[in-house]
Formats: structure tokens, C-alpha cells, sequence
């Protein structure tokens, strides 16, 4: 399984719209999420910055296999209005180094 650690940033003023749109997000993409792989994924919020750690067996195939999917496509246009750039998708996973028990 690989742990990766992503980090996005929202447009200046998109806080409280991104708050309340990524509340919940669609059961049909949390579904093909979990299908393909994904065992968590949190997101935090620190101003503008917003620091995601995701558990996914590939995080490769995970982006393979939802590329073409429909509710994906229309979650990411939905959100990269309030990005201030694009999602890094190339990101990769980081080694642990420590971890409180």
C-alpha cells in the first residue's frame, strides 16, 4: 500500500464555498474510490492550503483507472474552479519516518 502526501491550494475568498461543497462528496465517486483502491484519504485545511494524505494500494492505477470516469470528471471540474493551480496528480508517496502510536 502507498501512503501519499498531496497538498492543492484553494483561490483567495473560496474557503467557506470549498468547505461546504467538499462536505460530502458524490457516493458514486467514494464508491469507484474505494474499488480501485483507496482505503482512506483526509484532507486539512490551513488557510489556503490544503494538505491531503491518502492510503491507496497504486495511486497510479487509481488515476488510470478513474481518468474516464464521469462522476470523477465532473468532482474535479466542480473543484479545480477553486484551485489556485492544478491538482499535482504527479505527486508521490513519502517514506515514514516517524509515527506517534
Amino acid at each position: 500500500m502507498q501512503r501519499l502526501a498531496l497538498r492543492t491550494r484553494l483561490k483567495a475568498g473560496c474557503e467557506e464555498l470549498y468547505d461546504s461543497e467538499h462536505a460530502a462528496i458524490p457516493a458514486e465517486l467514494e464508491e469507484a474510490m474505494r474499488e480501485h483502491g483507496v482505503h482512506s484519504w483526509r484532507i486539512w485545511r490551513d488557510g489556503l492550503d490544503l494538505f491531503h494524505v491518502v492510503e491507496v494500494e497504486d495511486y497510479a492505477a487509481l488515476q488510470e483507472a478513474l481518468k474516464d470516469n464521469a462522476a470523477d470528471q465532473a468532482w474535479q471540474a466542480k473543484m479545480n474552479r477553486l484551485l489556485d493551480g492544478d491538482f499535482d496528480k504527479d505527486s508521490c508517496g513519502l517514506k515514514l519516518v516517524w509515527e506517534m502510536r
